[in-house]
């Protein structure tokens, strides 16, 4: 999974997305509370239609009806409000809200989450905390976002998470500045074929 943070305007948007798609990467994240979120999204629908395109950042029932207006097809919120996920899961659509305590995890998903966001890891303990969650909380699937980079993803899946949220890591200023797209390919196939290599002596599937 891939959140594009958008923060270099529409036409780099779309570039990001192209380089991590042909990466291999088949589900992409653009955050909600950037300029041309909208519009980036429409955009993505019709040229990466191999690709699941949704939004993340999103607080209330009024930006979640507008961003499935522009096409997202999943959505992320950084919290829990539990109205929100309701009105996603009426709507249709993969509502996947923030948590980190099991008391979040749990209110998350007896409210209709499609999984949960374990968000910062970084702040608890990386992929060990996906780990410990597993013995009393396992049947609940979780992402965590937050500190996961190329090198250590496949720890997160190792620990039990059934996908991983990845942002700046997969975008170095440096790269984005020369607007190399190949090497961002090149990053994006790297964590594929990592994720992979977990997948493939597990029941987990990486998109």
């Amino acid at each position: 999974m891939l959140r594009n943070c958008n923060k270099w305007g529409i036409e780099l948007g779309r570039h990001q997305a192209q380089a991590v798609a042909e990466g291999g990467l088949r589900i992409i994240e653009i955050t909600w509370n950037t300029d041309g979120a909208a519009e980036l999204i429409q955009q993505l629908r019709g040229e990466l239609p191999h690709c699941m395109i949704g939004t993340g950042t999103i607080l209330d029932q009024t930006a979640l009806f507008e961003a499935i207006a522009a096409g997202a097809e999943f959505a992320f919120s950084p919290h829990i409000n539990v109205p929100l996920i309701q009105a996603a899961v009426a709507a249709g659509i993969p509502i996947i809200p923030g948590a980190l305590t099991p008391t979040e995890i749990v209110t998350a998903w007896q409210a209709g989450a499609t999984c949960v966001k374990i968000f910062p890891c970084q702040a608890v303990g990386y992929a060990a905390y996906i780990k410990g969650l597993q013995g009393p909380l396992g049947q609940i699937p979780m992402i965590p976002t937050g500190g996961v980079t190329i090198d250590n993803a496949r720890e997160f899946i190792q620990a039990g998470a059934i996908a991983v949220g990845l942002a700046g890591d997969l975008f170095p200023s440096s790269l984005i500045a020369a607007k190399d797209w190949s090497a961002i390919g090149q990053r994006s196939q790297t964590l594929v074929a990592s994720l992979r290599s977990v997948s493939n002596s597990s029941s987990n599937e990486i998109r």
